[in-house]
């Protein structure tokens, strides 16, 4: 069987050659983008494996059941660019729910220890002899109350690492985890709580209705003076022009972004020598403490192979069993 694989970097070819190898699959490997331009490309496949910056929309969905494609394989957690209503009886469509939780939750903590302790500027200012500390007082994380919103497995392990720093949790989730409820140093809050108590907040849920800018002007102006947001979740969490306001006007103390809302046209990509257009992005990455990372959250050599390996299984199941516990449909 033959899939084309879209949007390919070079860490994405060992692991899926290897599981592919094993159940007798073929990857193709484009770098370019699936889109409405980009679709031909799956001319003559099984099925197509995407990620998070692929458009998966009625257009693109109607051009792959035409050639004959069954499958659409996310190879990624969220599924909010593919349109799953218009894909029902057309093409089936499968994810990665969960690959390395620990990789996302402590590449949220790396970077809150980054911001908070200023190492990203210390590592700058020692590569060029300086070795001033003016400018570099930070606080303890012991005893501070984060916010966590979203108490999914990546939420859960957020947390853990958390209260291994003696940090006061405070939860939120439209559907608690009941092992959560009642342990030491953890509370399920509604969310305006959540926003007037944290010292740092954390995102780690999925991108819906209900969810879309969560991070908006009126939940920041609930918020603590000084108040750390952090985003590795999903770019459209957080209404980055909101958050930029907050930035400028002192409310938020610090920013430290995995993910951007407009992030499609940029990350994963080297803009190095040209100029950028998003006059926000480029505007957040100028703040001295707002950290962007291109969302690399992911990106670990165990959930790297987690991922293929579920993404192998995850095909290998709709075309032998005719059913996979990974498929999603529209609700």
């Amino acid at each position: 069987m033959k899939f084309a694989f879209f949007d390919t970097k070079p860490y994405d070819k060992p692991s899926f050659d290897k599981y592919g190898k094993e159940s007798g699959f073929c990857f193709k490997y484009f770098e370019t983008k699936l889109n409405e331009d980009t679709v031909e490309l799956a001319h003559g496949f099984d099925g197509v494996c995407v990620f998070v910056n692929d458009t998966v929309n009625a257009a693109v969905i109607d051009k792959l059941y035409e050639m004959g494609v069954k499958v659409v394989a996310l190879r990624c957690a969220g599924f909010n660019n593919v349109d799953l209503k218009h894909a029902e009886g057309k093409v089936r469509v499968v994810r990665v729910p969960a690959y390395s939780p620990y990789a996302v939750a402590e590449h949220t903590m790396a970077l809150l220890l980054t911001s908070v302790r200023r190492i990203h500027k210390a590592y700058i200012r020692t590569r060029d002899f300086n070795f001033s500390l003016s400018g570099m007082t930070g606080f303890d994380l012991h005893g501070k109350t984060v916010g966590v919103i979203g108490t999914g497995r990546i939420g859960r392990v957020f947390i853990d690492i958390c209260r291994g720093f003696g940090m006061n949790v405070l939860a939120f989730d439209k559907f608690p985890a009941r092992d959560l409820e009642g342990r030491e140093g953890v509370k399920y809050v509604d969310i305006d709580t959540l926003f007037e108590r944290s010292d740092i907040i954390s995102l780690h849920c999925p991108l819906t209705e209900d969810t879309y800018h969560i991070i908006d002007e009126d939940s920041l102006a609930k918020c603590k003076k000084g108040v750390v947001i952090l985003n590795t979740s999903r770019g459209a969490l957080v209404d980055a022009e909101a958050l930029l306001s907050a930035i400028k006007s002192r409310k938020v103390g610090a920013a430290c972004l995995d993910v951007y809302e407009e992030e499609a046209d940029f990350f994963f990509e080297d803009f190095s020598g040209h100029i950028i257009e998003d006059d926000i992005l480029a505007r957040l990455i100028s703040m001295p403490n707002v950290i962007v990372s291109s969302h690399q959250a992911f990106l670990t050599e165990e959930a790297l192979s987690n991922i293929a390996e579920t993404t192998v299984a995850n095909i290998s199941q709709i075309f032998r069993d005719g059913e996979c516990e990974n498929e999603i449909t529209h609700k």
